[in-house]
């Protein structure tokens, strides 16, 4: 060692390591803190504007059950008649983290589940920009994050919403998936179908995956059959929730028949065509709509625009095919089913960040000043439709 080195401070490793993370992040931390800050004081002047309650605010549409289910968790009967509305049409794991969190701090529950958005909705937004990376490149990667920051969708990451932890587990089983780590991908995989129904896309990922280890390597390779493990593990969630409800319910399928009757949640092939035969009866004929004004139905003008842009998406991702895994590519495919068949959910922003490689592949993209105009007029997307979100029931997120 020379007297030079000798003199030289002795740096820890930790510290080292720590310094390499921020160094590595620190770009991606700021966008999303200041997209966030961004729908904080949108939040903050709906609910002056409004004389309402900031907590409510960010507790809206399904957030209230969100914050009910940790306070009463789940009732002994199925309610199947429209508008009979209860906790068992929502999945338990946010809700048990929100609880675990409250009672943990001095949190509320909504405070919780605030605080719960927000952390996931950065490690989503890490996770999937890391992806976007390993399938992009770097460059393509950061023209990704911000578009993905200020969509629309995202907005669920400033409220209680269940979003950041879906995207979450899903992202890091497609990164898991793609390193062969097949139990933990399973595992992943399996958490995610506790949070959101629309997880049944990742039990498909994880069957994808190994299935095309299996035809390439073969039966008898060991490694190839480890990778059952994926599938196996993958709708552990579900099914655990469905025998809790067996139980406590005395049937499995108590949440399908909740928001089946309910909420009137339904599949259908002609979804997106319903929508709009309901929008020009609403707009020309009568207008019976319940969320927006003058009768119309302004969810269904969403959901038209979403329709547009995750086929956009969808066209943008099958020009780069070769760039985007199997698995990737089945989780945004059944995302896309499920959205386009959904009577209930169709794809709205909050659905689109689900199927994320079409947003990302969107903003990945776009250069230049095509850059600029899509950036400037998602702003004011994010900031119109953020404050017809936070406050009332004309558009949900």
């Amino acid at each position: 060692m020379t007297t030079l080195e000798q003199a030289l401070p002795v740096v820890p490793q930790r510290r080292v390591q720590w310094a390499a993370i921020w160094n590595r992040y620190r770009h991606l931390l700021a966008v999303y803190a200041a997209s966030r800050v961004l729908l904080m004081l949108l939040a903050l002047i709906d609910a002056a504007a409004h004389h309402a309650n900031i907590g409510t605010v960010l507790s809206n549409w399904d957030g209230v059950w969100y914050v009910l289910i940790p306070q009463k968790w789940y009732g002994h009967v199925v309610l199947t008649k429209p508008g009979q509305y209860s906790t068992l049409g929502f999945l338990p794991l946010f809700p048990m983290f929100e609880w675990l969190l409250a009672h943990a701090t001095s949190l509320s529950i909504v405070a919780s589940g605030v605080t719960l958005s927000l952390i996931f909705g950065l490690t989503a937004t890490i996770l999937v920009t890391e992806l976007a990376k390993e399938w992009w490149g770097e460059e393509a990667a950061d023209r990704a994050l911000l578009f993905w920051c200020l969509f629309p969708g995202t907005v669920v990451f400033s409220m209680v919403y269940t979003e950041g932890l879906l995207i979450t587990l899903v992202a890091g089983c497609l990164m898991l998936l793609a390193r062969r780590r097949w139990a933990w991908a399973g595992l992943l995989a399996g958490l995610s179908t506790a949070v959101g129904p629309v997880a049944v896309a990742a039990v498909a990922a994880c069957i994808a995956a190994s299935g095309r280890e299996i035809y390439y390597n073969g039966w008898r390779d060991r490694e190839a059959r480890k990778s059952l493990w994926a599938p196996i593990l993958s709708p552990f969630g579900l099914v655990g929730f469905g025998i809790f409800l067996w139980f406590w319910c005395g049937t499995p399928l108590a949440s399908f028949k909740a928001q089946h009757g309910a909420w009137s949640e339904k599949s259908t092939p002609f979804a997106i065509f319903n929508d709009f035969g309901s929008l020009v009866h609403q707009m020309f004929i009568s207008g019976v709509g319940k969320h927006g004004p003058g009768g119309i139905d302004l969810n269904i003008i969403l959901a038209l625009f979403g329709t547009a842009f995750l086929f956009y998406g969808l066209w943008r991702l099958w020009q780069v095919r070769e760039t985007l895994p199997l698995p990737a590519w089945v989780w945004t495919v059944g995302m896309a089913v499920l959205a386009l068949t959904s009577q209930g959910t169709p794809p709205n922003p909050r659905m689109l960040i689900c199927a994320f490689p079409v947003v990302l592949i969107v903003g990945a993209e776009a250069q230049g000043h095509t850059r600029k105009r899509l950036l400037t007029w998602e702003v004011i997307c994010l900031i119109v439709m953020s404050l017809l979100t936070f406050v009332g029931f004309w558009l949900r997120p």
